[in-house]
């Protein structure tokens, strides 16, 4: 297929290479410039790629990057004709979404709202988790190429509902993070070995794939990001806004966006999502992973 990909960061750019790796032929665009290394056909706009391509896919950090690169000067909307259709792969707003979507529709193209999840890790090992809203048609027309960068993809509704099942899922992922980054943090202060610990837990009913590579990331101590925290804070205000439009209490979900508010505040805006652990360490004086010696005197 021609496809045009708008967004080449953590994301965009090894789920582009894996569309270009399996013999689509690709339209590139990126505000910051398109990355070396791929092999795609650099464009100088997002019109330009959408004119050149039936399938636009965006993949851009938030809903205003989302709405400029749609509509904006020299966005994708300037370069539709009837008939292709647009895949926003972004995480945003579904109310937006559902605005998006009708005035792609109004230039005679179809609208996919296709969060994913599974971060930088499952963007690169083509093993993403893809929830869609949008018409079964379109869906089928593009699932070919979501099969290439993902490895379960759902047809969740209409549009919008892709974005509202993204929030759930961003809302189980930031309370299980919290949950694990606090277990560690107990199971440590008490004088247990964290990384035996987690060993143990993987083994039972707590088991989770957070546990399983966050629960790692925290007793190594790699905050490198993979999915930043910044990001995260986004997709739950998007998560409480929701909330309080539909008169929903989401008490956790709001604790744990103050433990992401206190990281940012940290200088942690560009931490990855399981640093929350930091934030739990710093109110607890206790650093999980600190040498033995430490520990006791902490204790």
């Amino acid at each position: 297929m021609n496809v045009a990909f708008i967004g080449l960061g953590i994301m965009g750019r090894p789920m582009a290479g894996h569309l270009i790796a399996a013999g689509h032929s690709l339209f590139l665009y990126d505000i910051t410039g398109v990355p070396e290394g791929l092999a795609g056909t650099a464009v100088a706009s997002a019109a330009e790629a959408a004119r050149r391509a039936d399938i636009v896919i965006i993949m851009v950090p938030d809903t205003p990057h989302v709405e400029a690169a749609l509509f904006g000067p020299g966005g994708v909307a300037e370069g539709l004709s009837p008939g292709k259709i647009v895949v926003d792969m972004s995480s945003i707003s579904p109310i937006a979404t559902k605005g998006f979507a009708g005035k792609i529709n109004a230039l005679g193209c179809d609208y996919l709202d296709a969060p994913v999840s599974g971060g930088e890790v499952g963007a690169k090992a083509a093993s993403l988790t893809i929830m869609v809203g949008g018409p079964q048609a379109a869906f089928d027309r593009v699932r070919p190429l979501f099969e290439v960068m993902g490895k379960t993809v759902t047809l969740v509704g209409g549009n919008g509902d892709g974005q509202t099942t993204k929030v759930a899922n961003q809302i189980i992922v930031a309370l299980t993070i919290e949950a694990v980054a606090e277990a560690l943090l107990f199971a440590a202060k008490a004088g247990a070995d964290p990384a035996r610990v987690r060993q143990a837990l993987m083994g039972g009913f707590a088991a989770s794939r957070i546990l399983e590579v966050h629960g790692e990331r925290m007793i190594q101590r790699n905050f490198a990001p993979g999915f930043r925290i910044a990001l995260h804070q986004k997709d739950l205000a998007l998560a409480l806004d929701g909330a309080k439009a539909l008169s929903v209490p989401l008490p956790n979900t709001a604790a744990t966006q103050q433990l992401l508010h206190a990281a940012i505040a940290q200088g942690g805006a560009a931490w990855d999502h399981s640093a929350i652990l930091k934030v739990l360490e710093r109110q607890a004086d206790f650093e999980i992973a600190a040498p033995a010696a430490a520990q006791q005197d902490a204790a």
